[in-house]
């Protein structure tokens, strides 16, 4: 590949490549092995393992600017995003890189994303912290994270109040032993349950 211009883009750190043959693409420093970034000159022939490395990079750019698209329009769990870009048929092994570098940069994080869940949840479903807990999980939220996101949200949020309008909703289509299940299942504990009961 011969390069024929580089032009810094609108995105900081990230380059438009275009070669003497072939489309434009963008490349990122971050993205290419040491020192490679550094000897990009117009009219500069590399050889074919330099070349797939700047192709690599241009692959792992259009996987980010795809993922920024994702994240302009709402927290991602990385778990999630993930799924979302492998589905879109990127390589995983991109999807990592770019990842990795949008965690970095704190543009994707997976404390923001369940902070963002949690308070979205808690307008429609009354819930317990053993039920939210599993809920974080199953979005691929690290138990450590989960932990700090939901210590954040409790205290902001009573677990007992939450339990009472469990009740209330719930109530209304269950009794007795049916009653108590469900709110089990809601996450909360049996001591939370029988002391909103009496």
């Amino acid at each position: 590949m011969t390069v024929k211009t580089l032009v810094e883009s609108s995105y900081s750190g990230m380059f438009k490549l275009t070669p003497e043959e072939g489309s434009a693409f963008f490349v990122r420093k971050e993205y290419l092995p040491e020192g490679l970034f550094e000897r990009i000159n117009v009219g500069l022939e590399f050889d074919d393992e330099e070349t797939d490395s700047l192709l690599d990079a241009g692959l792992t750019c259009a996987v980010e600017l795809k993922a920024v698209g994702y994240l302009a329009r709402a927290e991602q769990s990385r778990f999630g995003l993930t799924r979302k870009l492998i589905e879109k048929k990127y390589d995983k092994k991109y999807v990592e890189a770019a990842l990795t570098y949008l965690e970095g940069r704190g543009y994707l994080s997976d404390l923001r994303y369940a902070t963002a869940w949690l308070n979205t949840r808690k307008i429609n479903h009354f819930e317990g912290r053993s039920r939210l807990a599993a809920e974080l999980a199953a979005r691929g939220i690290a138990r450590d994270v989960a932990g700090k996101a939901l210590d954040e949200f409790f205290t902001e949020n009573d677990e007992d109040e939450l339990c009472r309008k469990a009740y209330e909703k719930l109530s209304k289509s269950k009794a007795d032993e049916k009653l108590i299940t469900a709110l089990l299942r809601s996450g909360f504990s049996m001591k939370q349950i029988k002391s909103i009961i009496s």
